[in-house]
């Protein structure tokens, strides 16, 4: 999750989303908890998730490439 060269495949933000949610509950159990080294962790873990969302979105809403078609060979006389 944390690797930035990871590039997220969109069809998979439904799991990605589960997983945010999931990170946020964990979040809140450890500051019930008291578990402070663990919500620095989970926090850098929300913050990358969050990251890939928004790239996920960019990806999905991103126009199609143009096609310019095979070029012409030129005409032999």
């Amino acid at each position: 999750m944390r690797c930035p060269l990871l590039r997220p495949d969109p069809l998979q933000e439904p799991r990605l989303l589960e997983i945010r949610d999931n990170l946020r509950a964990r979040i809140a159990e450890a500051r019930h908890e008291g578990w402070l080294g663990e919500i620095a962790g989970l926090e850098a873990t929300l913050d990358a998730a969050e990251q890939k969302l928004q790239t996920m979105q960019k990806l999905s809403t991103r126009a199609e490439p143009t096609r310019l078609g095979m070029p012409g060979l030129p005409q032999r006389s």
